[in-house]
């Protein structure tokens, strides 16, 4: 993958994982914000539980979510961090307030599909540097870098073929 293509990937990669992972983490103690503020009344409504319970269920699935993507599931993580941030800003504008909140989730909900394709190009590629993409592309990293390069070997492997 080209370089410049590659360090985008690593900031979207790192940016969003530990975005999601510190949000959720922030759930069970509200430092960064009052949570239960952002939750729409008509979800309230319609949830078997209090806010709080709903907002630290919440919290857990964005922390797992960031793990995903941290530990290198960064397609699926991708994925599924753009519908979930869709799913707040619509949540948000039926508040009717926090359309800035609403607006900035849409934007990051397009990062995290962004990351989600690259990661699909990625793995399309079937390599990177440090090695085969995880589950593909292990016929063609070594068809690009033989596993005998540096011994001499290079040769005897085309005569046998």
């Amino acid at each position: 993958m080209n370089p410049k293509l590659n360090s985008a990937w690593w900031a979207l990669r790192i940016g969003l994982g530990l975005a999601a992972f510190l949000a959720g983490l922030d759930k069970f103690f509200n430092i960064l914000t009052d949570w239960g503020l952002y939750l729409s009344p008509m979800v309230k409504e319609l949830i078997p539980v209090s806010g709080d319970v709903f907002m630290r269920v919440v919290g857990a699935i964005e922390m797992a979510v960031g793990v995903l993507i941290l530990a290198g599931f960064a397609r699926v993580g991708g994925y599924i961090v753009m519908a979930w941030l869709v799913g707040i800003a619509i949540s948000l504008l039926t508040t009717g307030r926090f359309f800035d909140v609403a607006v900035r989730d849409v934007e990051m909900a397009l990062a995290a599909y962004t990351l989600a394709r690259l990661t699909e190009v990625r793995e399309a590629a079937g390599a990177t540097e440090e090695g085969p993409a995880p589950g593909r592309g292990w016929r063609l990293w070594t068809a690009r870098r033989p596993l005998v390069a540096g011994l001499g070997l290079e040769s005897q492997r085309r005569i046998r073929s």
